[in-house]
């Protein structure tokens, strides 16, 4: 007689478990090997559809580097912009320090230090000291820095010191005021810029965090970008209330300047609203024959005189992004991810691994400004906190 014993429950137990891991395993495989016949992107970020399908990296292009283009010593024409007071001397003195340290060694491209009073015996042997590159010094004039004869200044007085009750940031400052008009407006055309065709805007007490080994200027005009930005966010809204409507004023009197295949999407999804976005214009890399175009110069033109630089406090920021969303086409504009940057308290560093492993950059990855929120690319238009 055969006894046959039933399988205990321990037993089945395991047998069961086998089964569905060996039935999970082999779904697994085979839907992996069903997402290899297709370019399934809906997985993927939008930071790597962007970086794989979209972006121009300038560090794969060995003819933009020093020791490729640098034996006859050949440069664009270009300089670095810097607008500062006699009194940033020290912070400045910081920021060229690492400037100097990390690209214009190399490049030895030009400085042109603004200002609206005389710069100082001190100022001009201490700059010059920090570099082999030609400094050259400039006052701005003062029709660049002044009110245009069509600001009630009163009402201009009390609006900044409702601003500044409303504790408005930089909400009570006239000089403010006059810096942003001049950004926005008059850098371009000051007398010792005018023989320039690119500009890298440098300010006092930034870093610069990573070396960068090949020449932008070069790589801009190669790739026919106009403006590069390393950080964008949003604007306070408190300070620029009227900016969008008198912006909608512009587009309908001159349809023919905007560019149907814009990034308009950055700043508007529907064209009613401004949706905050800008490019933070502390850093910018870019085109000065841009701003130098008619269809710009009758921009700036019609906002200044909306008076809203003086009345409201209209910053650069977002009258440059605003330009440039409407009047470029998108792959014009290039986010400079290889350049680790930081002005308080943001700071963008590139977390691709192999940005650092060469031991050329000291940033921490972990506190780019990127990964709070949604990282903005000209393809991304997705607004997170304070992120665009």
């Amino acid at each position: 007689m055969v006894i046959i014993k039933k399988p205990s429950q321990r037993s089945l137990y395991f047998q069961y478990v086998f089964l569905i891991a060996l039935t999970i395993i082999s779904s697994v495989i085979s839907f992996a090997f069903f997402l290899s016949l297709f370019d399934i992107t809906l997985f993927k970020s939008n930071r790597q559809i962007f970086f794989e399908n979209e972006y121009v990296n300038p560090t794969k292009d060995r003819t933009l580097f020093y020791d490729f283009n640098y034996e006859n010593k050949t440069r664009e024409n270009g300089a670095i912009v810097v607008l500062v007071r006699n009194e940033e001397l020290s912070s400045l003195m910081s920021s060229m320090r690492q400037f100097e340290d990390r690209f214009n060694k190399k490049f030895q491209y030009p400085y042109v230090f603004l200002n609206d009073k005389e710069f100082t015996k001190e100022f001009i042997e201490s700059t010059k000291a920090m570099t082999n590159a030609e400094t050259k010094y400039g006052l701005i004039p003062v029709e660049m820095w002044s009110y245009p004869s069509w600001i009630n200044q009163t009402e201009a007085l009390y609006a900044r010191k409702k601003m500044e009750e409303d504790k408005v940031i930089y909400g009570g400052s006239e000089s403010y005021r006059h810096m942003c008009r001049f950004n926005s407006g008059f850098f371009f055309r000051h007398p010792l810029i005018e023989q320039y065709d690119y500009y890298w805007r440098l300010e006092p007490g930034v870093e610069f965090m990573c070396d960068i080994d090949y020449d932008v200027f070069k790589f801009i005009k190669k790739n026919n970008i106009t403006y590069g930005f390393t950080i964008a966010l949003m604007e306070v809204k408190e300070t620029i209330p009227t900016l969008w409507d008198t912006v909608k004023e512009f587009t309908k009197e001159y349809p023919e300047y905007m560019n149907k295949n814009s990034a308009m999407k950055f700043i508007s999804n529907t064209g009613k609203n401004y949706n905050m976005c800008h490019f933070w214009s502390n850093f910018e890399i870019g085109d000065l024959n841009f701003w130098r175009s008619e269809k710009y110069i009758k921009f700036f033109e019609f906002l200044d005189k909306a008076g809203g630089f003086f009345y409201e406090r209209w910053g650069d920021a977002p009258v440059h992004t605003i330009a440039l969303a409407l009047f470029l086409e998108k792959n014009q504009i290039h986010f400079f991810n290889d350049i680790s940057y930081r002005h308080d308290p943001f700071e963008h560093c590139p977390i691709e691994k192999d940005v650092h492993e060469g031991g050329k950059c000291h940033c921490n990855p972990e506190k780019t400004f990127d990964l709070h929120g949604f990282l903005f690319t000209i393809l991304v238009f997705t607004l997170i906190k304070r992120h665009c």
